[in-house]
C-alpha cells in the first residue's frame, strides 16, 4: 500500500496514525530503509509489530504537511551525530578516549576496540562507542589533515 491511498496524522497522545479505508493503524514508526546513503528514500511505516503499513517511495512526494510529520518522528527517533573533526584521542592502543567535534556539539567517547570502526564505503565510516552509539564520517576526504592522520592509526 502506498502512502497516496492514506491519510497521515497525529492522535491527542502525538502518537503517527495511518488511516486507510478499512483501518486506523496507530503508534505507526518510520523506519529509512538506507538511513546513510538515501536518507529521504524508501521510508516504511510499520505498526508495533512490525508489519509495514505503507511504503513511501520518496519524501518528496508528500505534502508538506505529512513530510514535516515524518520528519519530525524520525529526527525524535534517530541519533547518529558526524564527525566533522578529530581534535585528539587518549592512546592509539584500545581503549581510547576520543574528542571529538560533530554537527551537534563538541563530545567525548570510548572507542573499545578498532573493530567497532565499520567502512561502509571507501569514504564513509561508521564508529561505535562504548554504549553503543553510532558516530558517522561521512566523507572522510573532507576532514582536515590532523583528524585523517589520527584515524590512520586505527584503519
Amino acid at each position: 500500500m502506498n502512502l497516496s491511498d492514506c491519510k497521515l496524522s497525529r492522535n491527542a497522545f502525538g502518537k503517527l496514525i495511518v488511516t486507510t479505508k478499512d483501518q486506523i493503524h496507530e503508534g505507526v514508526v518510520p523506519v529509512r530503509s538506507f538511513p546513510i546513503t538515501a536518507i529521504n528514500e524508501g521510508i516504511a511505516l510499520v505498526d508495533g509489530h512490525g508489519h509495514e503499513v505503507t511504503w513511501i517511495d520518496s519524501l518528496a512526494e508528500l505534502s508538506e504537511t505529512e513530510r514535516i510529520l515524518i520528519e519530525q518522528e524520525l529526527a525524535s527517533r534517530e541519533f547518529m551525530p558526524e564527525i566533522k573533526c578529530i581534535d585528539r584521542v587518549s592512546s592509539f592502543a584500545t581503549p581510547s578516549t576520543w574528542q571529538v567535534q560533530t554537527d551537534r556539539g563538541e563530545t567525548c567517547f570510548i572507542l573499545k576496540g578498532e573493530e567497532d570502526i565499520r567502512r561502509l564505503s571507501l569514504a564513509t565510516l561508521l564508529i561505535t562507542d562504548s554504549y553503543g552509539i553510532h558516530f558517522l564520517i561521512r566523507d572522510r576526504s573532507m576532514l582536515d589533515r590532523h583528524s585523517n592522520k589520527l584515524l590512520d592509526r586505527f584503519l
